[in-house]
């Protein structure tokens, strides 16, 4: 599966500002990475991080590990 075709979705937290990340969590499963983009240029670069590493940089979010936003 390329990372051109997969469904790309942005947290319903986000506003139309522009300040907002995509992920694609449909190569969970099968690869163990989950593709990261910027939102306001879809064409540009991806990065793919591993599912275990998406997962404790959530959990650091949710609990404001990194400073509230």
């Amino acid at each position: 599966m390329r990372i051109e075709s997969v469904n790309w979705s942005k947290s319903s937290y986000s506003e139309n500002g522009g300040a907002c990340v995509e992920v694609a969590a449909g190569l969970v499963a099968s690869r163990g990475i989950v593709p990261v983009r910027d939102s306001k240029n879809p064409g540009g670069p991806v990065l793919t991080v591993s599912s275990r590493a998406f997962t404790s940089f959530v959990a650091g979010v949710k609990t404001e590990e990194f400073g509230a936003v």
